[in-house]
C-alpha cells in the first residue's frame, strides 16, 4: 500500500518547533502523570485600558503591546538581529478594518468573521466587542445594543438574587427554620417559593396556645427530612450544591496562578475570582443536566479577562453579566463533551477525539500510523485536554486569545476549527514525533512546545482548503 505523501510545504523547517524546556501544565485530564516540571512562568499582567478612539478617528498606528503580551507571548516575530519587531502593517490594517466595520450601523457579520479570523490586533476594546458579536450576545444592529445589554444584564442580576444567596442568611434559597417544642426538634428547609408560607406556618404554630404537645413525626415530609437521600429531597439538593460550590472554589483559586489579574491577595484578583465563582455557580444551577465540570473555569477565564479589560467603564462594571451569557453561548457548542452520559455517543468527547484521529489520518497517514499503530499513543492521552479546555492549557495566555479569535470567527462552528488546529499542532511537530517512541511522544504532546501561532493557524486553514492530500 502506498502511503500518502505530505506536501512539501508541511515538511518545511519553517513549521518545525525548536526543542524547549517543557512548561508545567495542568494534567487533570491526562491518563499519564507529568514526568517533569519547570520553573514557573513570569507573572503577567492585564493591559492598561486606554480610551477607545471615535469611529471617525483615522487609524495611524496600532496601540503598543501591553507588558502582559510582551512577557507572555514567547512567539513574537523577530527581525534579523533577534529583537522583537513592532506591529506589522497587516496588523495595523486589520485593526483599522475592524474599527470601520464596528462603526457601521448594521454590522456585516460575514465580513467581521473574515477579518477577525486572522487574529484581532491589540486595540482599545476591539476584541471585547468583536467576541460579543461573534457569540451572538450583541445583535448586528448597533441601535439595539443599549436595550439588549440592559435586558441581559438585568436578567443576570435576577439570576444572582435568586441563586447566589448565602445558605445561612434569612434571605437564603434554602432556609432552615428550627423550633424546639417540648424537647422535639423540627427542622423545616424551604425553597424560596415556600419560605413565606412555611415561616408563617411556623409562627402560627408557635403562638397557638391550644397546641401543647410535641409535633408529630408524620408532619415531617420526606423532602424536609435532613437524612433523606431522595432526589426530591431539598436537603440532598443542598448537599450536592455545597459539593459543587467547594469544587468551584478550589478551581477558581487555581486559575492562572501566574497572572495577578486572577491570582494573589490584591483587591483586583479577589474581585475577579468572585466574579468567576458567581458565574460558574449560576451556570451550574441553571443547567442541572451538566452542572459544573472541572475545567470550566479555564474556558471562562479568557472571556472574563477580555470583557473586564474593556476600556469602557459601563462594560467593565457589567463584565460579569456579559461573560456569563457569552460563556453559555460558547459552551453550547461543546456542552456534550461535558456530559458524562454522552461520552460514548456520537456527540460525546470520545467521538470528537475519533474525528481528530481520522482528520490526521486523512492529511498525514504516516504520522497517524506512527502515533497510533507503531508507538500506540492513544489520542485520548493528550487530545482530551486539548479539546475540552479549548487549548487554554497548551499555549500562553496571549496566544490562547489569538487562537480563540480564529475559533470564534469560523462560520462552520468552533468545533470544526478546533479540530483542524489540533491536527495542525500534530503536523507542526511531525519530525519530532516520527523520531520519538511512546514515552517521548506522550511527554511532547502533553507539554506542547512553543509554536508560531500565525503559522499554526495558517496550516489549520490549509487543511480546510485542501481536504485531501
Amino acid at each position: 500500500m502506498v502511503k500518502k505523501r505530505v506536501p512539501d510545504w508541511l515538511n518545511s523547517s519553517l513549521w518545525s518547533s525548536t526543542p524547549s524546556v517543557d512548561d508545567d501544565r495542568l494534567h487533570r485530564y491526562t491518563s499519564e502523570p507529568a514526568a517533569t516540571t519547570s520553573s514557573p512562568e513570569p507573572v503577567v499582567e492585564p493591559p492598561v485600558p486606554v480610551p477607545p478612539p471615535s469611529a471617525s478617528t483615522a487609524i495611524r498606528t496600532e496601540s503598543p503591546k501591553s507588558d502582559r503580551d510582551s512577557r507572555a507571548n514567547n512567539n513574537v516575530t523577530n527581525d534579523d538581529n533577534g529583537t522583537s519587531s513592532g506591529p506589522s502593517a497587516e496588523d495595523v490594517s486589520r485593526q483599522a478594518q475592524l474599527i470601520v466595520e464596528l462603526s457601521k450601523k448594521i454590522i456585516n457579520l460575514r465580513e467581521l468573521r473574515k477579518i477577525a479570523s486572522q487574529g484581532i490586533p491589540d486595540g482599545p476594546g476591539i476584541r471585547s466587542t468583536v467576541w460579543k458579536l461573534l457569540l451572538g450576545y450583541l445583535p448586528p444592529d448597533r441601535g439595539l445594543w443599549t436595550s439588549e445589554l440592559a435586558k441581559k444584564r438585568s436578567q443576570y442580576k435576577h439570576f444572582k438574587e435568586e441563586l447566589l444567596m448565602n445558605p445561612v442568611t434569612k434571605n437564603d434559597m434554602l432556609q432552615s427554620v428550627c423550633m424546639y417544642k417540648h424537647g422535639f426538634l423540627n427542622v423545616f428547609v424551604a425553597s424560596q417559593s415556600e419560605i413565606s408560607r412555611r415561616l408563617e406556618k411556623a409562627k402560627s404554630y408557635e403562638h397557638d396556645e391550644t397546641n401543647k404537645g410535641p409535633l408529630s413525626r408524620s408532619e415531617i415530609s420526606q423532602e424536609e427530612h435532613p437524612l433523606s437521600l431522595g432526589k426530591t429531597s431539598i436537603w440532598n439538593q443542598y448537599f450536592q450544591d455545597s459539593e459543587i460550590i467547594e469544587q468551584i472554589d478550589r478551581d477558581v483559586k487555581r486559575t492562572h496562578p501566574d497572572m495577578h489579574f486572577f491570582s494573589g491577595d490584591s483587591s483586583l484578583a479577589k474581585s475577579n475570582q468572585e466574579a468567576l465563582r458567581n458565574i460558574l455557580i449560576v451556570f451550574a444551577k441553571l443547567n442541572p443536566g451538566i452542572r459544573y465540570v472541572q475545567g470550566m473555569n479555564e474556558i471562562l477565564a479568557p472571556l472574563y479577562y477580555v470583557f473586564r479589560s474593556d476600556p469602557d467603564e459601563d462594560n467593565v462594571a457589567s463584565a460579569e453579566a456579559d461573560t456569563f451569557f457569552c460563556f453559555v453561548e460558547l459552551l453550547s457548542g461543546f456542552r456534550d463533551h461535558f456530559c458524562q452520559q454522552l461520552d460514548n455517543s456520537v456527540v460525546g468527547i470520545r467521538a470528537t477525539i475519533t474525528k481528530l484521529s481520522q482528520l490526521l489520518k486523512e492529511h498525514d497517514e504516516e504520522l497517524w500510523r506512527h502515533l497510533e499503530i507503531t508507538t500506540k499513543v492513544n489520542p485520548q492521552f493528550y487530545a482530551f485536554r486539548w479539546i475540552t479546555l479549548l487549548l487554554t492549557q497548551e499555549f500562553n495566555f496571549a496566544d490562547s486569545l489569538h487562537i480563540w479569535d480564529t475559533i470564534l470567527s469560523d462560520p462552520e462552528g468552533p468545533l470544526e476549527t478546533l479540530l483542524r488546529i489540533c491536527c495542525s499542532m500534530l503536523i507542526l511537530i511531525r519530525r519530532r514525533l516520527l523520531a520519538g517512541d511512546f514515552t517521548a511522544n506522550l511527554k511532547l504532546l502533553q507539554h506542547y512546545p512553543p509554536a508560531n501561532i500565525s503559522h499554526l493557524l495558517y496550516v489549520a486553514n490549509k487543511l480546510r482548503k485542501q481536504p485531501s492530500i
